[in-house]
């Protein structure tokens, strides 16, 4: 079973490997509550890697992108709960509590939770869904649990009331920094918009401005230059490049190269090596 388990459609997932994987690309569009039973998971986004091990506890903010790595260790495979904290569910809190919303959050994104008994009691708690997940439980009940995760991490972590509750859109990020930073990201150039808080119109009129022409086009030359950049001064095989740089196939990656290039990868990294 390498697929996750849907424990609450939309809010609980239960996931286990017992093989290595690597996603490329996740766009995390809901904070995230990651539960770590056994094996390791690791996230690394433009700014920062975190990995976690046996007992516990990351919180991820919502609109990232970012690399997963799960990975079984010797003698335990890789086990992990999932739980979405949805914004309809953390709007329902703040209106059912009546939580004053602060200002908006500039904490870092990624959060690893402290241990304490009662979260490890609620950790424990949520086992049996996951090992019964063919029993009838009640969304009425998963949602309780996903409420009671949210009071037990502000419990924990009182700070974190700004970053759970949050709502205001992404706000316009600074496009130049965001797009160098994860051009390899192999995501639609509506997704970027919507990472830099703009509508699609909006990001392809701030992104000419910045650099003097249409998204794609950029995307395509910068991920060029970078794959000649890693064959001429890594050594880099271009079988071994093209998937982190976001091209699609491993021919797609050699047709576009030459184009540009007037040689195929494989030629450049020979007369390069």
């Amino acid at each position: 079973m390498t697929n996750p388990t849907v424990i609450i459609p939309g809010v609980i997932f239960f996931s286990y490997r017992s093989v290595i994987s690597k996603e490329k690309v996740a766009f995390l569009e809901h904070n995230t509550l990651v539960l770590q039973v056994s094996g390791r998971f690791s996230i690394e986004t433009a700014n920062e890697k975190i990995s976690m091990g046996r007992g516990q506890m990351l919180l991820i903010q919502k609109n990232q992108l970012a690399e997963l790595t799960k990975t079984p260790l010797e003698g335990e495979d890789y086990q992990t709960i999932v739980i979405s904290l949805k914004e309809d569910l953390l709007r329902k809190i703040v209106l059912e509590e009546q939580i004053e919303i602060g200002q908006k959050y500039t904490g870092p994104p990624n959060i690893l939770i402290p241990e304490n008994e009662f979260l490890s009691a609620f950790f424990q708690s949520v086992i049996p869904y996951v090992r019964h997940p063919d029993e009838r439980i009640t969304n009425a009940l998963g949602m309780l649990k996903v409420k009671e995760a949210v009071h037990l991490l502000l419990y924990t972590m009182p700070e974190l009331e700004e970053l759970l509750f949050d709502f205001s859109e992404p706000y316009k990020m600074d496009l130049e920094k965001f797009m160098l930073s994860n051009f390899h990201y192999n995501v639609p150039v509506e997704k970027f918009a919507l990472l830099t808080g703009r509508s699609l119109a909006g990001f392809k009129r701030d992104f000419q401005k910045i650099f003097g022409m249409a998204p794609r086009h950029w995307l395509q030359e910068r991920r060029l230059t970078e794959a000649r950049h890693l064959i001429e001064t890594k050594q880099k095989k271009p079988s071994a490049i093209y998937l982190d740089l976001g091209f699609e196939s491993l021919s797609h990656f050699s047709h576009s190269f030459k184009q540009k290039f007037g040689k195929a990868p494989t030629e450049w990294s020979s007369i390069h090596h």
